[in-house]
């Protein structure tokens, strides 16, 4: 006769990767809380940044591309010092890059912006809109990361930088 609690096993169940699955999935559930939570913040900045500086309707969205600009300097400046320079918890990378940050920029505001200057009769400042955010994005980024590394570096031996 078998024992009760030996007939209720699985035997070919591995519970330690039970176990193990169990907890990646709540690790992964903390990874999207801590994104939530930052891309509110960011999410809400942006709003303020809109409040405080109103696109009137057919004209050039400057808030726009200066919040994307910002975002995208902030995100090269943090990408270099939380993987090159400084070793950072788990969480500030998808808080603040993913989450803060990514709800910061504002890429679909970005296109409807485009949509709009179109509609209105802007085609000309809408695709100078359309290729600067790109440009000014790109600059901003590698900007970010290249001053950051640039700040970061150790002395050499003269005392320079």
């Amino acid at each position: 006769m078998t024992d009760p609690v030996d007939r209720d096993v699985d035997r070919d169940v591995d519970l330690v990767d039970a176990r193990r699955r169990r907890q990646a999935r709540r690790a992964q559930y903390r990874v999207v809380a801590v994104i939530a939570a930052g891309g509110a913040a960011g999410a809400g900045a942006r709003y303020g940044a809109a409040l405080l500086w109103p696109t009137p309707a057919v004209s050039f969205p400057w808030t726009t591309l200066g919040v994307n600009a910002s975002g995208c300097l902030l995100i090269g400046v943090l990408l270099v010092a939380v993987t090159e320079a400084w070793t950072a918890p788990a969480w500030v990378r998808p808080f603040f890059a993913t989450g803060v940050l990514g709800g910061f920029t504002t890429f679909s505001t970005y296109c409807a912006d485009i949509e709009r200057l179109v509609s209105g009769g802007r085609a000309g400042p809408a695709l100078g809109y359309l290729a600067a955010t790109v440009v000014v994005a790109m600059a901003a980024v590698t900007a970010g990361a290249w001053t950051t590394r640039r700040l970061l570096r150790p002395k050499t031996e003269g005392g320079t930088r």
